[in-house]
C-alpha cells in the first residue's frame, strides 16, 4: 500500500468532474471517463469528441476500464484509512493544545491568525484599510475614526462580492467552449471538402489520356498546399483558444480555491484574488474565409485542360460556390446544379452562407463587361434566377441590391430591390424550360429569354455600382442546372504572303507564345427599353410592331429599375472576345450556350432579385 499512497488523487481524477473515478471507460483514444460524466458531456455537444484529445468517437456502447477502476477503490480504501490515522493524529495535537491554553491563558491560537505586530488573534476587519486587525491595532492611531467589522461578517460579503464577479468569467468560458467546438467542426468540414472535391477532380482526371498525370498531381499538390493553409489556420486558431481555455480555467480554478479558503487567509490574499478576477480575454471571432475553396480547384476544370482534350471539353460559365449554399440545399458534384433537400445539412455556419433563404451564389462576380449563362429549370415549381450585389445581406432578414425573375404558384414575375414589394407579372405563352441570362454591366442592362423559343422574357436596366454575383433560389427537390456551352474549332491557315508579313513584328516579340485562341460568348440582339413622355418604362407583347419595325408600347411599367418585355437591338453588332489563351498557331475557338444558335437572336434577359416579401413563405424554408 506504500506505492498506492505514493500516488497523488490527481492520478485517479476524471478529467471531467475532478474527481477519483466512479465506473470509468475507456475511449478508443486511451483516455478514461467517469461514464457518467463523459454522457453529460456529450449531451450538451453537437458531436462526440474526447474532452481531452478532441478526438472524434462513435461508439455508444463504451468499454469499463475495470483495472482503474479497481485502483480507484483501493486508493479510496486507503484514504479512508489514512485519514482516520489522521484524524486521531489530530485529536491528540488538540487534547494537548487546549491543556497549554488552559495552562496559559496568554496563549495564541495560530489556527486563527495572529496580527504580526501585536501577536493577538485577528478578530476583526478594517474596511478603510481592507485588512483584518487585532483588538489593539483597533486603538492604534493607524485606525483612529476607521470603520471596522468582524472578521466573519466582513468574509461572507467579500465572498459575495468575488462570487459576483466571478459570473462573468463563467460566461465567458462557456463562449470559449461553444466556439472550441465551432472550430472543431469547421476543421473536420475542411478535410471532408477536401476529400470530395479530391476525388471530383480525379474522377475528371480519368477520362484524361495518361499524358495528363502531371497536370492531376499539380491540382492534387495545390489542393493539398490549401487544406494545409486552411488546416493550419484552424490548428493555430483551436491552439490559440485552447491557451485561453486554459488560461481562464486556471484563473476560475484559483478564485475558486480562495472561496474556500479559511476567512482570515482569504482576506489575507484578497487584493490577489480581486485582480484574478479582472482577467479579460478577447472573444473568440467566427473565421471568414476558412473553408476550402472548392469552387477554385473545381473551376471549368476540363476547360484549363482543353487544348490537349477539346474533343470532350465541357465549360460551364458559372461555377457555384458550396460555401455560400443555404444548408438545405444541395449540390452536385460538378458544382453546376443545385436542387433542395429533405433537411437542413450539418455544415458549418461560415459567414459566407445565407442562413434564411435558399440561395447559393456563383462563385465569380462581376464587376465589368457582358456575361451570359443559361439555366436549365426544367419543371422544377418554385425558383429563382438572376444577379445580386456583393453587399447582399447573408444572415438574417435578408438587404440589398437584386434584380430576378421568378416562377411560383403558377405565376412568372420579375423583382428588383429597387422596388421592393412591386412585382411586374411577365406575361408568357410557353413556360420556359431553360432561362437565358445576359448582363451587359457597363451598359447596366439585364435581360432574361427563353432560348429554346427565342422569346424575349424582359429586361432591367440600372446603373450598377458594385459586383454583380449570379444567384439561385429553389424550394423544389427537382434541379436546377447551370448548363456548359459547346465549342466550335476553326484551323485559319495563313497562306496569305502579305498577312504574314504583318504579323512578323508580333511574332518577334511573342517568340515564346503560341497562337491565339478567342473565346466569345455567342451574339445576341437585345430589346431595346423605351420611355414615354412621362419618362415611364414601357413594355411590349411579343410580336406586335409599328410601322417602322419596331415594336409599340402596350403597357407602363413603374419600378424604379426599368423592366422591358420586348426591345429594339442593341448597336454593337457581336460581343467582344470575353477570354483568350495561348495555344496551336491559328486556331479560334468560339464559345455559345448549348443548344443556342451562333447568330443573333432577338432576345433579352432581365435579372432577377430574390423573392419579395408576398412570397416569403414559399421561398424560406422553415427552422
Amino acid at each position: 500500500m506504500a506505492s498506492m499512497l505514493s500516488l497523488s488523487e490527481e492520478d485517479f481524477s476524471c478529467p471531467v468532474c475532478c474527481d477519483v473515478f466512479r465506473d470509468p471507460v475507456v475511449l478508443a483514444c486511451s483516455h478514461s471517463f467517469c461514464n457518467a460524466c463523459l454522457q453529460k458531456w456529450w449531451r450538451e455537444k453537437e458531436i462526440k469528441v474526447c474532452p481531452v484529445c478532441k478526438k472524434t468517437h462513435s461508439m455508444d456502447d463504451l468499454p469499463r476500464n475495470l483495472v482503474l477502476k479497481n485502483l480507484c477503490e483501493a486508493f479510496l480504501k486507503e484514504r479512508s484509512r489514512s485519514a482516520t490515522r489522521k484524524q486521531r493524529g489530530k485529536k491528540k495535537k488538540f487534547k494537548k493544545y487546549t491543556n497549554k491554553i488552559v495552562a496559559n491563558p496568554n496563549a495564541s491560537a495560530g489556527s486563527e491568525g495572529l496580527c504580526s505586530l501585536h501577536n493577538e488573534t485577528l478578530k476583526l476587519f478594517c474596511q478603510e484599510d481592507q485588512q483584518p486587525i487585532c483588538v489593539v491595532c483597533l486603538h492604534s492611531e493607524k485606525h483612529t475614526h476607521h470603520r471596522m467589522r468582524p472578521i466573519d461578517e466582513a468574509a461572507l460579503d467579500h465572498k459575495e462580492d468575488i462570487q459576483k464577479s466571478l459570473r462573468p468569467l463563467q460566461d465567458k468560458l462557456k463562449v470559449f467552449n461553444e466556439f472550441e467546438t465551432d472550430y472543431s467542426q469547421t476543421a473536420e468540414h475542411i478535410k471532408a471538402q477536401t476529400r470530395h472535391t479530391e476525388m471530383q477532380i480525379q474522377e475528371q482526371f480519368k477520362m484524361l489520356h495518361q499524358f495528363l498525370q502531371e497536370e492531376e498531381e499539380s491540382r492534387v499538390a495545390a489542393l493539398r498546399e490549401e487544406e494545409q493553409q486552411h488546416s493550419q489556420k484552424m490548428k493555430e486558431k483551436i491552439e490559440g483558444l485552447n491557451r485561453d481555455l486554459s488560461t481562464l480555467s486556471q484563473t476560475i480554478r484559483a478564485i475558486e480555491e480562495e472561496l474556500r479558503a479559511e476567512h482570515i487567509s482569504f482576506l489575507q490574499n484578497y487584493t490577489t484574488t480581486m485582480e484574478r478576477v479582472k482577467l479579460t480575454l478577447p472573444d473568440p471571432q467566427t473565421v471568414s474565409g476558412a473553408l476550402m475553396d472548392e469552387a477554385k480547384h473545381l473551376d471549368n476544370l476540363t476547360f484549363r485542360v482543353w487544348e490537349k482534350m477539346k474533343d470532350i471539353v465541357s465549360y460551364t460559365p458559372v461555377i457555384l460556390d458550396p460555401n455560400t449554399a443555404h444548408p438545405d440545399l444541395i449540390l452536385s458534384d460538378d458544382l453546376t446544379s443545385v436542387r433542395c433537400g429533405d433537411g437542413q445539412q450539418q455544415i458549418p455556419a461560415n459567414p459566407e452562407r445565407f442562413d434564411s433563404w435558399c440561395h447559393v451564389l456563383g462563385s465569380e462576380g462581376f464587376n465589368s463587361g457582358t456575361h451570359s449563362w443559361d439555366v436549365e429549370v426544367g419543371d422544377n415549381k418554385c425558383w429563382s434566377v438572376g444577379v445580386l450585389a456583393e453587399s447582399y445581406q447573408r444572415k438574417g432578414d435578408i438587404e440589398g441590391q437584386s434584380w430576378s425573375i421568378y416562377f411560383d404558384d403558377g405565376e412568372y414575375k420579375a423583382a428588383s430591390s429597387s422596388s421592393p414589394g412591386s412585382e411586374t407579372v411577365l406575361s408568357v405563352e410557353h413556360a420556359p424550360k431553360r432561362i437565358s441570362v445576359h448582363l451587359d454591366w457597363n451598359r447596366g442592362a439585364l435581360s432574361f429569354s427563353d432560348p429554346d423559343t427565342d422569346t424575349h422574357i424582359c429586361t432591367f436596366t440600372h446603373t450598377f455600382t458594385d459586383t454583380l454575383f449570379p444567384f439561385i433560389n429553389t424550394c423544389d427537390t427537382l434541379p436546377v442546372k447551370i448548363l456548359p456551352g459547346t465549342f466550335s474549332v476553326t484551323l485559319q491557315n495563313d497562306d496569305d504572303d502579305d498577312d504574314r508579313e504583318s504579323d512578323d513584328d508580333a511574332d518577334d516579340e511573342d517568340e515564346d507564345d503560341d497562337d491565339n485562341i478567342q473565346v466569345t460568348a455567342a451574339e445576341e440582339e437585345v430589346s431595346g427599353v423605351k420611355e414615354d413622355d412621362t419618362g415611364d418604362v414601357t413594355s411590349r407583347p411579343a410580336g406586335e410592331e409599328t410601322d417602322g419595325g419596331r415594336q409599340t408600347p402596350d403597357r407602363p411599367l413603374t419600378p424604379t429599375d426599368d423592366v422591358t418585355s420586348m426591345g429594339e437591338e442593341t448597336a454593337g453588332g457581336r460581343q467582344e472576345p470575353q477570354h483568350r489563351r495561348s495555344m496551336k498557331p491559328a486556331v479560334a475557338t468560339q464559345w455559345t450556350p448549348a443548344g443556342r444558335p451562333q447568330q443573333p437572336c432577338k432576345q433579352e434577359a432581365q435579372r432577377s432579385r430574390h423573392l419579395t416579401p408576398s412570397q416569403q413563405n414559399q421561398h424560406r424554408r422553415p427552422g
